[in-house]
């Protein structure tokens, strides 16, 4: 996914959600389409459960190709979902005229991961016409709805170019 400029606007995520969703598996299919944008997402499933302006709840399998040694989901493998969670939710919400790019990511480990997770993100707090930077609060919980990671990831958000 382009976040410079020319990556999908606000009106063209949620349209292809509205679009997609009608269809038999259209949830799996849209999730899939998001994460083909930026291919290296792919490698961690993840499914949309929920998208609107400022709200996004993602999630991901446990399977063996997302595990370290010890059996729980890699470390990098949650904030590939941070990532995601983060991007997506951006991409939904800022107005057609601005653009992102990430630049820092601060990631605290709560707690071994061992299950099915799921990401939020939620960017109410946002004034998206005079934002420069917004920190996207990402929180990763696991089936038993304890926290496993918390991420803080910076963007940093500009005009597009005319």
């Amino acid at each position: 996914m382009d976040h410079s400029g020319d990556g999908m606007s606000e009106n063209r995520v949620l349209k292809l959600k509205g679009t997609v969703e009608k269809f038999p598996m259209g949830k799996a299919l849209f999730s899939y389409l998001l994460a083909r944008a930026a291919p290296y997402f792919k490698t961690i499933r993840p499914q949309v459960v929920e998208l609107q302006p400022n709200v996004i709840k993602v999630s991901m399998n446990q399977r063996r190709s997302v595990e370290n040694h010890l059996g729980t989901i890699h470390a990098i493998a949650t904030c590939n979902l941070c990532e995601f969670a983060a991007g997506i939710c951006m991409e939904a919400s800022i107005p057609a005229h601005r653009r992102w790019i990430p630049t820092g990511m601060t990631v605290t480990y709560l707690h071994k991961a061992k299950s099915h997770l799921t990401a939020t993100c939620d960017l109410s707090f946002v004034d998206w016409e005079v934002c420069e930077e917004v920190v996207c609060p990402v929180t990763v919980i696991d089936v038993n709805d304890v926290a496993v990671v918390q991420a803080l990831i910076t963007m940093k958000v500009s005009n597009r170019k005319k």
